[in-house]
């Protein structure tokens, strides 16, 4: 069985829900018109990835960081809600399976914590998953709360069984190895990341997986941050600096590149993944099956979810 995937490399409508949300439906729409089975978006597409994170100085920009982040928690999503629901409706109406970042407001309860989280909904427009990443890093500690194996699942779809850990996540051997013991086909990875040392790990691991894997990755300037963010001028000051290259991939299992990288440039790229490449990549080497030890290696994940804090007289 082929399946036909879009991976998406195109700049969100930064802080901006409704706008960015209508983006990405149009995109999915194209990507199905174009034969696309499972249409790929970038890590916290929605409503972008908070890239002044990295250039915020701790103490000193205090006040800008809560401006700022008052923003990115108004046009955050809450999957208790509809706000997710133009998304839903597009896989459904383009027949389509559709993984996609975004920033996850947990909303219950008056609460205000961010996660960095990767959705994959189904064809039928029904959410499939939620995996809220294990460990931001670096400075999104400041941003993003900690995730947990609730989440970390492989989903099986009419394209294929699909899982995501998001960026550096992906690089986490054990969190590879809970997907691998899924029987995982096509591993995604969302990112932030580029560059030669990204690509070289979504080879290794189209290698060590014997999977298919798409590295996704947004297409970012500084001027497609909102004129009026806080601080733009002092963070941000050249235009046309290049915030993220997009580098966008697929690979094929025990193999290299059979689309993309895509460098600074907006786009989406398109592969037929032949599910049958798994099974035969896995012949030789399959790490989770015969070329595993459990005798020797035991591997638990606790999948109970994170419990939230609870009050009682």
């Amino acid at each position: 069985m082929e399946t036909r995937v879009a991976v998406v490399q195109h700049s969100p409508v930064y802080l901006d829900r409704p706008a960015t949300l209508a983006k990405a439906t149009d995109v999915i729409r194209e990507a199905a018109a174009e034969g696309a089975q499972l249409v790929v978006l970038p890590e916290a597409f929605v409503p972008g990835y908070p890239t002044w994170g990295w250039r915020l100085r701790p103490g000193n920009d205090m006040v800008l960081c809560k401006e700022i982040h008052a923003r990115l928690l108004a046009n955050s999503v809450d999957l208790e809600s509809d706000d997710a629901k133009p998304l839903l409706n597009a896989a459904k109406e383009s027949n389509v399976v559709v993984v996609c970042g975004i920033n996850e407001r947990e909303g219950n309860f008056g609460r205000a914590t961010l996660f960095n989280t990767v959705i994959t909904i189904g064809p039928d427009g029904k959410l499939l998953n939620r995996h809220r990443k294990l460990m931001p890093t670096n400075h999104e500690r400041t941003i993003w709360g900690q995730g947990d194996a609730s989440g970390l699942r492989v989903v099986p779809t009419p394209f294929g069984r699909i899982g995501a850990l998001p960026c550096w996540e992906a690089l986490m051997p054990l969190a590879r190895m809970a997907l691998y013991a899924q029987g995982i086909e096509i591993f995604i990875a969302p990112t932030w990341d580029c560059g030669d040392g990204w690509l070289a790990s979504m080879r290794h691991i189209a290698r060590e997986g014997g999977c298919w894997v798409i590295g996704s990755a947004a297409a970012v300037q500084a001027c497609d941050l909102p004129a009026d963010l806080p601080g733009r001028d002092q963070m941000f000051p050249d235009d046309d600096e290049w915030l993220c290259n997009g580098d966008s991939v697929v690979m094929a299992p025990f193999s290299g590149p059979v689309a993309g990288p895509l460098h600074k440039e907006r786009g989406i790229i398109y592969a037929n993944c032949d599910l049958a490449k798994v099974t035969d990549a896995r012949r030789s080497f399959d790490v989770a099956g015969h070329y595993n030890r459990p005798d020797v290696f035991q591997f638990h994940v606790n999948r109970q979810p994170a419990k939230p804090a609870t009050f009682s007289d």
